[in-house]
Parts: structure tokens; C-alpha cells; sequence
């Protein structure tokens, strides 16, 4: 079998040639789709096709400027062009390149079929070409080994040819993403093909790409972030770096800042992770759990803040943090409430004037909102809701059902339900889900258990769906909470 890649920015045209080629009888094998000039280049270099279908308006550079790159490169590959207009300068410039046919789209089934056989006869007729080594396993060799260290220029030059660079100077990038690295980081590279030469393979679980040409750093900042926003649901944490722009025989330079830029980026993450799981278990445990323990998350969550930002910026985070806590005490702010709020947050946060009067302020009022967090969630509730209460604080780990909880407490499930609803302020199920992601948090942060012991030791047998409700419940899955854990 032949191998055929087609190159279009067309998709009806890419479907109706894949189509036309998995006939019976073609003796061809389609191993690749491009859709621009330096997704083909790419292409061509890691496949090796032995026939390309290349249009000549594509996005980035024209399939004639591919062809005349990249056709000494790849001897024996018939190239084919294809153009929606019959023009003759077109035909003049691919003339010298060889190109062994010529169709105006569209182009019939007929002129299609007739032209592969054609080729087939060509493919025929020709000696084998010697092997070489892939180009997808060079392009990992010179990723992973040359651009790391110091080039001489000759060595460059060398690079150059072989990948048929057309500028001296190169950029690189990096981007880490929390899951499914290899999905996404090449549907980016995919994105940047469209506009840029690229090549790209995955070094140390990070996206490495190299782009050789002379870009404007802060306008491919630009397009990455446009890129990965569009790309990579929100729900999956990415950081990426970008060094500077070098020559090529000093691209270590460009990697040695793009790797020292995404070290400051995963410690800003790190920190953002940690402030989010204190925020979450200050909510969750506020109330529950001693007052001391409490005060102890509590300082280290703004211990971390005020040491990371400045006062005015550290003030307003207090700000917000107080204010949701107000509202999970009193519901104030989720809908009409003639309850006051105990605090004022902005009112009484942003006059203070240092650290030691924030000190002052801040113990007080997180000692109040514990004392009536204790009141309001250990109030007193009916006898069969503390039953109820006592038997899930038991048997948590078990597979437990309303039923089975309202036998316990000698109650109909439909009273049952009422008493959560009425006094917790919640449901069976969500009060059964708060208690085991709790019991889940402290596991993950207090021992070394993997994540599907884990699971099972919280009542859930299937880990996967455990990840998912745990994910739901603190906004973020369980191994981004072990991983913002105390070493």
C-alpha cells in the first residue's frame, strides 16, 4: 500500500479524497490530513508519504512554498496540486518543483481515480528509497538533546537543513496541563501549526515546542493564551512559559527561560492551590471541628496571603473570605434575609492600618463566627435527626441508604427528609456526600493511602465516581488536593 497525505483547509474536500482513496482496488492508504503549510511541513517530515494531495490556499504558507521547502528533502514523494483556479503563474512556479499533476477542484471521481493510477504506475517504476530515520523521532532527538545545551553554529546549520528551517532564530514553549497531557497539549500544537512552523513532542510531562522562527514574544504570549482558552476546558488546571527569542545555536538560552518562568508559574499556582484548599476546609469544618483547629487553617491561610501580596491586595481576600462565611452562616446574600450579618466585612477590614491590627481584628471575629457556626450547626435538633446524624458518623463507609437510616432512627424517610431539609438546611444524600468528602479530605492529607483506597474507605467502590463527586463538591479533583497537602 502507498501512503497518501492530504493537505486542505477544506474539510468537504479532505472527506470526499479520504473517501475516494479507501475505494477497493486504490492500493493507497491515506496515513495523514493537513490543513495548513506548516502542519504539511510537519507532516511530510514525521510520515513520509509517498504521494501528497497539497492545496495551494492554505493558512500560513502556500503549498507551492511547502513543495519548494521540503521536495529535496523527501526524495521520490510525488506531490499533487490541487487550486479552485486554472492560473498559469501558479503552474510556472511548480514547474521547476516537479510536481507530477496539476487538478482544478473540483475535481470528478473520474479525474481523481485516473490520476492515482497514474501515480501507481509512477511508484512502479521507481527504485526504493532508502530508509532514513523518521522524522518524528528526530524531531524528539533534537527537542529533547540539542536545543538543552550550546550548538555550534555548524551543528545548527546542520539542524536547519535537515528540518528546513527558513530563519535563523528559534522560541520555545512550554505547557503543563493538570490531565490528559498528551490530548490536549497536541490539539495546541495542532492550533499553532495553523500559523506557525512548529515541531513538538512531550519532555517531562510538559509540552515542548519549538518554533523556528523569529516571533514576536508577547504576540505568541497572545495567541497561547487565546489558544489553551479555547482548547483546554476550564476545569483543567495549564500553565505555559515562553522564553525569549534566540539565534539557533543559542536556543538553550530560550529553554532555560521558559523553564525558569513556569518554576515561578507552578510556585504562584501552588500557593493559589493552597489558598483555595484552606478556604474550602475553613467552610467546610468552621463549627465542627475545635475552635483551635480552625484558627490554625485560618492563620496559615493568612499568613501565606499577607507574606504573597500586598496589604491593600491581602485586605480585600479577607474581605471576600469573611463575606462568603457570613452567608453560609446566614444565607444573607443567597436571597431575601432579614437576618443582619455579624460582621461587616468591608466596613470594618479595609480602615485597619497593619499587620498587628489585622492580627487583633482577625482572631476576634473568627473566634465569633465559630462560636455561632457551633450554635447554628449543633443546635438542638430532634431526637431522630440526632440519630440519624450519630448512625452516618458511624457507618459512613458503608453502602447506607435513607431507609436503612430512618429504620435506625424509627422515623418514615419522608420525616427524615423533612428534618435535614428543615434543621440542616440540606439533604440526606448532599449531608451523606459533605461528610464523606470530609472524612476523604483528612485521609488524603493525614495519610498516604492511594486515591482508590481512598474511595473505599469513604464508601465508594467505584473511584472514578468518587473523583467525580469530589471534584464537585471542593471544586477541585483529589489528586490536585493531595498535591497542595503540608509535605
Amino acid at each position: 500500500m502507498y501512503r497518501v497525505l492530504i493537505v486542505d483547509d477544506e474539510e468537504p474536500v479532505l472527506d470526499s479524497y479520504a473517501f475516494l482513496l479507501e475505494m477497493p482496488g486504490t492500493e493507497f492508504s491515506l496515513v495523514g490530513k493537513g490543513r495548513s503549510g506548516f502542519e504539511a511541513i510537519k507532516l511530510i517530515h514525521e510520515l513520509k508519504p509517498d504521494v501528497v494531495f497539497m492545496d495551494i490556499n492554505i493558512p500560513g504558507i502556500d503549498g507551492i512554498e511547502v513543495i519548494a521547502e521540503v521536495h529535496k528533502k523527501v526524495p521520490g514523494t510525488i506531490f499533487i496540486l490541487s487550486t479552485a483556479y486554472e492560473r498559469f503563474d501558479l503552474a510556472q512556479r511548480a514547474i521547476p518543483l516537479g510536481i507530477f499533476a496539476y487538478l482544478v477542484k473540483p475535481v470528478s471521481k473520474k479525474t481523481f481515480l485516473s490520476t492515482l493510477e497514474a501515480v501507481r504506475s509512477a511508484l512502479l517504476e521507481r527504485s526504493p528509497v532508502p530508509p532514513i530515520l523518521s522524522g518524528d523521532l528526530a524531531e524528539r532527538q533534537f527537542l529533547k538533546e540539542a536545543i538543552w545545551k550550546r550548538m555550534t553554529q555548524e551543528e545548527w546549520e546542520k539542524y536547519k537543513d535537515s528540518f528546513s528551517f527558513h530563519s535563523d532564530k528559534g522560541i520555545v514553549c512550554l505547557i503543563e496541563l493538570e490531565e490528559d497531557q498528551d490530548r490536549w497539549c497536541r490539539a495546541i500544537a495542532a492550533s499553532l501549526f495553523f500559523h506557525h512552523r512548529c515541531l513538538f513532542t512531550l519532555y517531562h510531562n510538559k509540552a515542548l515546542i519549538l518554533i523556528p522562527e523569529d516571533v514576536d514574544r508577547r504576540l505568541l504570549v497572545k495567541e497561547l493564551e487565546e489558544i489553551i482558552r479555547t482548547t483546554v476546558p476550564e476545569s483543567v488546571f495549564s500553565a505555559f512559559a515562553v522564553g525569549e527569542s534566540h539565534r539557533g545555536p543559542d536556543l538553550y538560552l530560550s529553554c532555560g527561560e521558559a523553564l525558569t518562568e513556569m518554576g515561578k508559574k507552578r510556585s504562584y499556582a501552588d500557593l493559589r492551590l493552597r489558598e483555595r484548599l484552606r478556604i474550602i476546609q475553613i467552610r467546610r469544618r468552621i463549627g465542627l471541628s475545635s475552635s483551635e483547629e480552625t484558627e490554625s487553617i485560618f492563620r496559615a491561610l493568612w499568613e501565606d496571603i499577607f507574606g504573597t501580596y500586598d496589604f491593600p491586595t491581602s485586605k480585600a481576600k479577607m474581605v471576600a473570605l469573611f463575606t462568603l462565611l457570613i452567608d453560609d452562616l446566614t444565607g444573607c446574600y443567597s436571597g431575601p434575609n432579614e437576618e443582619d450579618p455579624p460582621i461587616a466585612p468591608a466596613e470594618e477590614i479595609m480602615p485597619l492600618l497593619d499587620s498587628d491590627e489585622w492580627e487583633a481584628w482577625s482572631r476576634e471575629a473568627c473566634g465569633r463566627l465559630h462560636d455561632l457556626f457551633s450554635l447554628r450547626r449543633s443546635g438542638n435538633y430532634p431526637l431522630p435527626l440526632i440519630k440519624a446524624i450519630g448512625y452516618l458518623h458511624e457507618r459512613y463507609a458503608e453502602q447506607i441508604q435513607l431507609s436503612t437510616v430512618s429504620d435506625a432512627a424509627q422515623v418514615s424517610t419522608a420525616y427524615l427528609s423533612r428534618l435535614f431539609s428543615e434543621h440542616l438546611k440540606t439533604t440526606f444524600i448532599d449531608y451523606l456526600t459533605e461528610l464523606r468528602v470530609a472524612k476523604a479530605e483528612k485521609l488524603i492529607r493525614e495519610t498516604r493511602m492511594t486515591m482508590k483506597e481512598v474511595s473505599h474507605a469513604v464508601g465508594y467502590q467505584d473511584p472514578n465516581y468518587f473523583t467525580k463527586i469530589f471534584k464537585k463538591a471542593t471544586g477541585l479533583p483529589p489528586t490536585m488536593y493531595a498535591l497542595g497537602k503540608e509535605k
